[in-house]
């Protein structure tokens, strides 16, 4: 493949943008190529500046369920265009959307429209602070929660990707009051919790993590998260950011059968535009203005064409069967890529939940952050970029999840597994 339109277009953008990107694990470095400089994209795949298509198991980072440019999307994005773009002021969609999330997720009485999952993180955050009257709160290690200062500690996503601990600029009086501890960890959590649980505001994490890679959660660890928080009275916030409507119909709280006290979400809900909100129980969600003394505000919150093209995608989402397909693709794409390793000889770990998908190059089992730094990064390197060259798009970094979406075929399937399996041979 040739890549020279994107390399021309890279180079100008990074005398314009901060490292040619305005997301750093766009920029490739850790995969050891550059970013190819995408001009569209239709159901599953991606076309580039130079005339190149790749299947997307990207998926825009996990909000694209129904695939690129669904028309049932599209024709709501062209009626809420007729109207306007933003308004600033109430509107009816806010409220449809609002009134979707609410039916599809039980512990879900009240929801706030905000603009990204970062804020809406952030938002829940500080709502749990507000409502205890405490300040401390607990994250996991390699979850990552956005990019607000109180969370960014033993963050997943970029900041592993780059290597970086945390971030310059986030004073440590900022983070003092983070506990980041080890993900899956049942006795680790409960001491702590023995230890502070009566200043403990909040507890907060992805309850499929996606930013360390995809992780799943060992058998009786969100069991201990809610049961613990309940007994301390502190708030249990579920991220699911990524996992909302995506490992389920009623998300991975629906999925694992846990009632969070609060939820973030993103991504799906705004059915490819940005978006994000957050919600939970109406004790809780009524103490943000202006019923409540908790600020939080947005210009662009509930914005007309974000809500339009959510109310599409959460409508597409309920038909029967959506979720058996995405499970199957995904099941069957991971099987693959499980026997092509096991073909070439080299150690391999991969697992799904729903649509949502992670490998891992190691012979250890991936509980934790840990665990998944065991990754060999040079070879995931070599294999992202054997796929690359074969017309496969995967997230440039070991530590975020693939996504499949209904857009993609059964042939998608078997041409993605056919290219890994010419690739391991070779790395």
């Amino acid at each position: 493949m040739q890549h020279s339109k994107s390399l021309d277009l890279f180079n100008k953008a990074k005398q314009l943008i901060p490292g040619g990107v305005n997301s750093p694990v766009r920029a490739c470095n850790s995969v050891g190529g550059q970013p190819v400089f995408i001009e569209r994209g239709d159901k599953s795949r991606l076309f580039d500046v130079d005339g190149n298509d790749y299947i997307d198991y990207v998926m825009s980072w996990g909000p694209l369920v129904l695939g690129h440019r669904p028309p049932e999307v599209i024709q709501a994005l062209m009626q809420a265009l007729e109207t306007g773009t933003s308004f600033g002021a109430p509107t009816h969609l806010e409220t449809q959307l609002a009134e979707l999330v609410t039916q599809t997720v039980p512990s879900v009485e009240m929801v706030r429209m905000v603009n990204s999952g970062t804020e809406a993180t952030m938002s829940a955050v500080r709502l749990a602070r507000g409502f205890t009257g405490r300040n401390i709160i607990i994250k996991f290690d390699g979850c990552y929660h956005g990019h607000a200062d109180t969370l960014l500690v033993a963050a997943g996503s970029g900041v592993a990707t780059l290597n970086i601990p945390g971030s310059p600029g986030v004073p440590q009086t900022v983070t003092q009051n983070t506990l980041s501890l080890p993900y899956n960890d049942i006795e680790g959590f409960k001491q702590v919790m023995a230890q502070q649980g009566d200043q403990v505001a909040g507890v907060i994490l992805e309850p499929v993590a996606g930013n360390m890679g995809m992780v799943r959660p060992r058998e009786g660890f969100l069991e201990t998260l809610r049961k613990e928080t309940q007994k301390y009275g502190a708030v249990l916030i579920f991220d699911e950011v990524m996992t909302g409507f995506r490992v389920a119909k009623n998300s991975a709280q629906g999925l694992f059968n846990i009632t969070p006290d609060l939820t973030c979400f993103g991504k799906i809900i705004g059915g490819g535009l940005p978006v994000g909100a957050y919600g939970g129980k109406k004790e809780i969600m009524s103490q943000i203005a202006p019923t409540g003394p908790v600020y939080q505000a947005g210009t662009l919150s509930g914005n007309p064409l974000a809500m339009a093209a959510g109310i599409a995608t959460l409508t597409a989402l309920q038909k029967d069967g959506v979720y058996d397909t995405l499970e199957t693709r995904t099941s069957d794409l991971m099987n693959g890529f499980k026997a092509a390793a096991d073909e070439a000889g080299i150690p391999f770990q991969s697992g799904h939940v729903g649509s949502m998908a992670g490998f891992f190059f190691t012979d250890r089992k991936v509980v934790d952050f840990q665990d998944a730094k065991t990754s060999d990064l040079d070879r995931f390197a070599a294999f992202y970029r054997g796929m690359l060259a074969k017309g496969i798009y995967l997230a440039p970094s070991q530590f975020e999840a693939c996504f499949v979406s209904l857009a993609h075929t059964k042939k998608d399937i078997d041409d993605t597994i056919a290219a890994a399996k010419a690739v391991m041979a070779e790395i």
